[in-house]
């Protein structure tokens, strides 16, 4: 244990993968002469699986053509055995530095970032969930959007159910600041599990604030008005896994209550007119209540951009 009041933290060094000289393996990790350090943010909690979590782990380290300098895991509360089998594993057999910031009750995600964010020992940070996939170029596209001045960067996403290369919505964001802004008004301008952003641009907007599956698009709101430069990368960069239940989980009352809470924080601080936000509450509003199979119709028809049938292969 750490010292009172303070997170556990655990720190491994990276261990050089089979057949890598050091050399290789540095060149890998810091991108091209001159590139800015970044840390993989990626938390962890009970309802995890210890095989996603792998697989979504090594697609953000050892498979990126451009590596992370750490990986910062904040596991969010306690977690199972096989979980807890697997992190030190990741730990052992990781190619980057890898800190575990051990949380002693599971407290959301917003509560897991922050204290990721925390440990996090490089201004650039790149986020990624326990089942998602990375591609391989995901960090070469976007950290240079990074270091010509961007302080936020998205991407596109395809979803998948069961198998990573077999995908189908595509969601796709605007990519100019002057769109993004403006769809930000209506939804959430940045799929989350694809960002990079700048730790003290976060910070400015006042860090992730506690609200249920909506932290993440009060943040962004946040950054946009505070001034943030932002962008989205129009490649699919992200599969991201869908479960049977991803589509009940994004209704119900605690989600309709959720809304209500995010529409009236956006109007309250400015950033919505009044007929904006009238207009929120009932789209938006309406949508957490409808059935399941309208709400899954209404957001693969309204809220993705388009659908992408077929295999996709990995390089």
């Amino acid at each position: 244990m750490g010292p009172a009041g303070q997170n556990p933290v655990v720190t491994r060094p990276a261990v050089t993968a089979p057949g890598q000289n050091s050399a290789a393996m540095a060149t890998a990790v810091t991108g091209p002469a001159g590139a800015l350090p970044f840390s993989l943010l990626l938390p962890v909690y009970a309802g995890d699986r210890a095989d996603f979590l792998r697989r979504a782990f090594d697609s953000a380290t050892v498979e990126q053509t451009r590596r992370p300098d750490e990986a910062v895991i904040v596991r969010d509360g306690p977690v199972g055995p096989r979980l807890e089998a697997e992190l030190a594993d990741i730990e052992r057999r990781s190619v980057v530095p890898v800190t575990v910031v051990a949380l002693p009750d599971n407290g959301g995600l917003a509560r897991a970032l922050q204290a990721g964010l925390a440990r996090a020992r490089h201004e650039v940070i790149a986020r990624a969930d326990a089942d998602d996939v990375s591609q391989p170029d995901r960090f070469a596209a976007q950290l240079p959007v990074i270091e010509a001045g961007a302080d936020l960067v998205g991407s596109a996403l395809a979803e998948f159910s069961t198998d990573e290369h077999v995908t189908g919505t595509v969601r796709v964001m605007p990519t100019e600041p002057g769109d993004i802004a403006r769809y930000a008004r209506m939804a959430d301008p940045f799929n989350h599990p694809t960002v990079v952003f700048r730790k003290q641009a976060v910070a400015d907007a006042g860090g992730y604030e506690d609200l249920k599956l909506m932290e993440d698009y009060l943040l962004f709101a946040r950054m946009i008005a505070g001034g943030a430069r932002v962008r989205n990368v129009p490649d699919v960069l992200v599969h991201y896994r869908v479960g049977a239940g991803a589509y009940h989980r994004r209704g119900g009352r605690a989600m309709l209550r959720s809304e209500l809470a995010l529409q009236r924080q956006l109007r309250r601080e400015g950033f919505t007119t009044r007929w904006q936000y009238l207009r929120n509450l009932a789209v938006r509003g309406t949508y957490r209540l409808v059935p399941v199979p309208l709400r899954r119709w209404a957001y693969r028809s309204l809220l993705v951009t388009r659908r992408l049938p077929g295999v996709l292969r990995r390089p």
